[in-house]
């Protein structure tokens, strides 16, 4: 008889101790490892400038907007991912704007309302777009200030 219960209290043992196991979860949402991690100097720097070239002059110096011009970028950018970013950006919009009004026309408020431009196919801006977004998400969520990155 004694025989017979050894392999059930290994069993029950071993059952046991599984149940009260700790459980190995990761307490960190997605976005916020995502936010610990290391911006590229590099990109922050490019994105900055970028920024300082095409941005500043509608959605201000540090990305918090104009009066009567351009919105508060930090509350955007903070709500949206980069796909989205890239979509506002490369794309115009209000669909109002007419196709003919380039960038500096619109800036300079003399075709169509004061909107967002297309940046498409403007080849500084589409080749650090993604620094772009990096510099403006980190600003977004608090990782840099507003004072220039360093190179």
């Amino acid at each position: 008889m004694t025989s017979q219960r050894w392999p059930l209290s290994l069993t029950l043992m071993v059952l046991l101790g599984a149940c009260t196991a700790p459980r190995i979860t990761n307490p960190e949402p997605a976005r916020q490892l995502a936010r610990e991690t290391q911006l590229a100097p590099g990109a922050l720097y490019a994105g900055w400038r970028i920024y300082q070239q095409r941005c500043a002059q509608c959605h201000g110096q540090t990305a918090e907007g104009l009066g009567g011009a351009g919105p508060n970028l930090l509350q955007r950018v903070g709500a949206m991912g980069p796909q989205r970013f890239v979509e506002q950006v490369l794309r115009r919009y209000p669909e109002g704007l007419p196709a003919s009004a380039t960038a500096a026309e619109v800036l300079a408020r003399r075709q169509g309302l004061l909107t967002m431009p297309s940046w498409q196919g403007d080849p500084v801006v589409e080749a650090h777009l993604m620094d772009l977004y990096t510099y403006l998400a980190g600003r977004a969520d608090g990782r840099i200030g507003p004072q220039p990155p360093a190179r």
